[in-house]
């Protein structure tokens, strides 16, 4: 009995938690008075508000606008987010159209899972109010591309996405979502409360209607085609395709 007990601890703790890349700016929308737009990267449970984990110095760091790529690397910093490494850049906008920023971060490898964890995570931020460039893919290998406008949302509004892995859809991907739980303001009722799940359809386009005020990380899981090895043994990658959206409200 004490062995069920405590399988049914450890499963009820596995299936609470999930691992979000967060690539967070201090404003979805840039304007003539604030273009200087800050980003916060971390690898933790945001829903809970933690533990951190350790986030290594990203892959790349880039920003897509109107058709080019800009390597941002030379411009992080890393910061210590409770005892773990984040990091942190800024941006000053100069350009109208909406700035697609992504991160690839390093692979993580998570031990009660026995997997590599890589999250290609991206936020888009409107500059100067221009709306043009926000549905569109970036080519990134795995990615969700917004068919919602991914800014100036409202508590309550939906965002629907569409799920691409190699550039083709990812038919009836599983879709994890959790809310940047800030303050842990947020309680829930249950375990399975803390992250939502949603498939994708056959087209790999998802729906998900947003309840809280605040950023929303949308997570499409997708086994990766590679295998990584560590202490002499092969494992899976397991790619995450995420984009974080904020909703306004009271």
């Amino acid at each position: 009995m004490k062995k069920i007990l405590t399988l049914m601890l450890v499963l009820t703790a596995f299936c609470a938690h999930a691992h979000f890349q967060v690539l967070m700016p201090n404003t979805d929308a840039a304007t003539q008075q604030n273009r200087n737009i800050k980003f916060d990267m971390f690898f933790t449970h945001p829903f809970e508000q933690g533990p951190m984990m350790e986030m290594v110095k990203p892959k790349a760091v880039d920003l897509y606008l109107n058709g080019k790529k800009e390597n941002l690397m030379g411009g992080i910093k890393q910061v210590k987010r409770s005892g773990k490494s984040a990091w942190e850049f800024s941006y000053q906008m100069k350009k109208p159209g909406d700035h697609i920023f992504v991160v690839t971060p390093d692979y993580y490898f998570e031990p009660a899972e026995s997997v590599f964890i890589q999250h290609i995570t991206k936020t888009v931020v409107n500059g100067f109010g221009m709306e043009e460039g926000w549905d569109t893919p970036v080519g990134l290998k795995a990615e969700i591309v917004p068919l919602t406008r991914p800014y100036g949302l409202y508590t309550g509004n939906v965002f629907t996405g569409k799920v691409l892995y190699k550039g083709k859809a990812v038919p009836y991907a599983e879709v994890e979502v959790e809310y940047y739980n800030a303050g842990s303001k947020v309680k829930a009722p249950t375990g399975t409360h803390i992250t939502q799940v949603v498939k994708a359809d056959g087209n790999g386009v998802f729906t998900y209607a947003m309840p809280f005020t605040g950023w929303w990380g949308f997570a499409a899981l997708i086994e990766d085609d590679v295998k990584l090895k560590k202490d002499g043994k092969q494992y899976p990658v397991e790619l995450g395709a995420l984009i974080w959206v904020k909703t306004y409200g009271k």
